[in-house]
């Protein structure tokens, strides 16, 4: 699909973002290791989040749906089967490495599989620690998918202490935990802690960071809940609404845990206006309207160790910084090249087809900013990337002339409603 982006004079009006895949993911995931009914509501329709429902199903999950939310009926920690043949877990990053723990924890015998993109993703990470803890993992060269899950004895615990920030692989290893006499995962750097959160899991500081610990002998928690809107899809439009003149967005209920909304305070420093308010919780999780007006951007420098906060959102910060009043950079932020797509590249072949200044490091970029910039028309390649997709969309509508991007249909991984979101908050509705 192919989608013809107009200019765009200015922005106005509130949208919800979609419900947040990440915490829906973990939510199905978990309710399949509960032995009680969970209820979830604002479950997203998006594809990755409705892999997990496929994947929970295959070992043995009973979903239904009852006035608009789903009730799940898991099958416990011991209740798993001994083979569960194929499951496909399609483009989704998240299912495939927290269900890799569930799996080898449990002893299943199962094959995990994706699509082109995912399997291109190597699962080095994860399949190394597991098979210290005596799962036994046979994988394609390289450590790809499809990854084949032997039935065997139960895991032993370890400490790990883990070598970069990442909530998938923190996920991973604590989920294996469960299934053990004891497991510590040592984060030196902070990641997202959802999984943390909604499984009540102990935590504890320790001289080389937080120690965070899980076992058989962990209950697993009551996790009925409401999703919350995702902050990374919400941070799309706090940039268009802050590079788009005369602009108002209202972004409603929107997820604002610490460990997702570095973006925030970075646009924040940049001099955006945004401004918070309606604040409440969902469950563990904080939330609120978000209020951006129409800014002048300065320049800012990414640190290293904010990057595993604000990792979702760089394409579009990197959109931002193409309008400050300087020279912006972002570095160590390598884990971009094994996205969906490598959005280093990508995210510097948008910004050069727009006519942006930009200099592509191995872990990062340099952006010459002007707030001037017009971008000029172009033909976007997504990469079906949806963030790829996304980011360019905002990009496009800031130009004088009709561009495209390719490739449109990739929104759909995380946010379906983008297109009609975008021609509403545009007037074109």
């Amino acid at each position: 699909m192919i989608r013809v982006i107009e200019p765009v004079q200015s922005l106005a009006g509130s949208v919800k973002a979609p419900p947040d895949k990440s915490i829906a993911q973990r939510a199905a995931l978990f309710s399949l290791l509960s032995d009680k009914e969970t209820v979830i509501c604002n479950y997203p329709v998006a594809a990755d989040p409705q892999t997990a429902l496929a994947c929970i199903k295959m070992l043995g999950a009973k979903i239904e749906e009852r006035d608009g939310s789903l009730t799940i009926t898991g099958t416990g920690k011991t209740g798993l089967p001994k083979d569960a043949g194929t499951i496909d877990c399609g483009n989704s990053g998240t299912t495939m490495r927290l269900l890799a723990g569930i799996i080898a924890g449990s002893g299943t015998g199962a094959i995990l599989t994706g699509d082109a993109s995912l399997s291109k993703r190597t699962m080095k990470r994860i399949i190394d620690p597991l098979r210290k803890m005596g799962a036994e993992i046979r994988a394609a060269e390289g450590d790809f998918a499809p990854l084949q899950f032997m039935p065997g004895k139960p895991l032993t615990g370890i400490d790990f202490k883990l070598p970069v920030a990442s909530a998938q692989l923190k996920s991973c290893m604590l989920l294996a935990g469960l299934f053990t006499n004891g497991t510590t995962v040592i984060e030196p750097v902070p990641s997202r802690n959802h999984t943390e959160k909604m499984l009540n899991l102990k935590t504890e500081a320790g001289a080389d960071g937080l120690k965070i610990h899980s076992s058989r002998n962990h209950p697993i928690p009551v996790l009925d809940i409401t999703i919350p809107g995702d902050f990374s899809s919400a941070a799309f439009w706090l940039v268009a609404g802050v590079i788009y003149p005369d602009s108002e967005i209202v972004v409603k209920e929107t997820g604002l845990n610490p460990t997702r909304s570095g973006a925030l305070e970075i646009l924040k420093r940049m001099g955006a206006d945004i401004t918070i308010g309606n604040e409440s919780r969902t469950g563990a999780e904080p939330i609120g309207d978000l209020r951006v007006i129409s800014s002048k951007l300065n320049p800012t420098r990414i640190l290293p160790e904010e990057i595993p906060n604000c990792i979702d959102e760089l394409p579009v910060l990197a959109v931002a910084m193409a309008f400050a009043d300087g020279i912006s950079t972002f570095r160590g932020a390598a884990e971009l090249r094994h996205k969906e797509c490598d959005r280093i590249n990508a995210v510097a072949s948008m910004l050069k087809s727009a006519g942006a200044e930009v200099i592509e490091f191995e872990d990062g970029l340099e952006i010459h900013g002007n707030p001037g910039l017009i971008p000029q028309p172009s033909n976007y390649n997504s990469y079906h990337d949806h963030r790829i997709a996304m980011a360019s969309a905002i990009l496009a509508g800031m130009g004088h002339g009709s561009s495209s991007i390719e490739h449109a249909e990739a929104v759909n991984v995380s946010y379906a409603e983008f297109w009609e979101h975008f021609d509403n908050l545009a007037g074109r509705v």
